[in-house]
């Protein structure tokens, strides 16, 4: 009630003003909220290039070391009672990640072959993890991203299946009768047996924390909001300006002139050259006036006689 009283009796670059902060602000939360999800989108895009790259890269040394480095060491691996761990793709794989992680870029990423039934439990697949490679294996599908809540916090993660495409990877897979006595010394016997050639087996999972996402979002919604705040006080201040130069004291003029003719001052003029809205009306205030003077001549003239 107080407000509206208020607002009933303020002038009109008052209410004018307020109606621009009123706008201001609603620009503000709308397009504020909408450059927000924009930028977490692109955050996330940002992530997901960084992951995929990284999980590319780690399948080419997976790859390098299953055609490479592998047959080199095969009479190592079945006559000595040593395991030697530079042989395998996925430990390969894993301690090239970690060099990887070395870098501030890729710190705060976490790479798994996350398998049902995997040889090192290192990769055992927790329920979460478990549910995609039954997505992969079901649906087909090259890839899953998404969000995930740990007890740590909030993570974004990107999913690939890992199909077991070479026959050689049975050789270490297949039953423990055909696997390397080094190996099955090193992991045992109860683990990472039954695959099957062109078997979907686990999923390779990238996580990355949210705050790597949120530190990145933040920043440019900073710098965006800071873009925007200025263009919108800038866009207020020319209106502002504009409204009071082309209305406000022309009105304000006519006002006090208006007051003037009240008090019986006809000298007071209204000046005006435009021909829009208000330029209609202060001819209309002259008419008047001329007419006002005409019949107050007339009254003296009749008083007179």
């Amino acid at each position: 009630m107080l407000f509206k009283t208020y607002f009933h009796e303020a002038k009109i670059s008052t209410k004018f003003n307020l109606f621009v902060i009123l706008i201001f602000i609603i620009g503000i939360l709308l397009s504020g909220s909408t450059f927000w999800q924009a930028l977490e989108q692109r955050a996330e895009a940002e992530v997901s290039s960084k992951a995929l790259v990284l999980m590319e890269t780690i399948n080419g040394v997976r790859n390098y070391t299953q055609d490479r480095i592998n047959p080199l060491l095969q009479d190592r691996i079945k006559t000595e009672s040593k395991f030697t761990p530079e042989a395998i793709p996925t430990f390969a794989a894993r301690e090239v990640f970690e060099y990887f992680r070395k870098n501030p870029g890729y710190a705060s990423f976490v790479f798994k072959d996350a398998a049902p039934n995997p040889m090192n439990l290192r990769d055992q697949a927790d329920e979460f993890e478990t549910k995609l490679v039954k997505e992969f294996q079901n649906q087909g599908s090259s890839q899953k991203n998404g969000w995930r809540e740990f007890s740590e916090g909030k993570v974004f993660y990107i999913a690939r299946p890992f199909t077991v495409t070479k026959p050689s990877c049975l050789e270490c897979h297949s039953t423990p009768n055909n696997a390397p006595k080094s190996l099955l010394t090193t992991y045992g016997t109860k683990h990472g047996f039954g695959w099957k050639l062109n078997e979907i087996v686990a999923a390779q999972i990238v996580y990355i924390p949210a705050e790597e996402i949120l530190t990145s979002v933040r920043r440019s919604f900073v710098i965006a909001l800071g873009i925007l705040i200025s263009t919108f006080l800038v866009i207020v201040f020319l209106i502002n300006f504009l409204l009071k130069r082309t209305v406000i004291q022309r009105i304000q003029k006519i006002a006090k002139t208006a007051q003037a003719v009240s008090r019986g001052d006809m000298k007071a003029d209204f000046e005006e050259d435009s021909q829009d809205e208000i330029g209609l009306l202060v001819i209309a205030f002259n008419r008047m006036k001329s007419s006002i003077e005409v019949a107050m001549k007339l009254l003296n003239k009749t008083g007179t006689h």
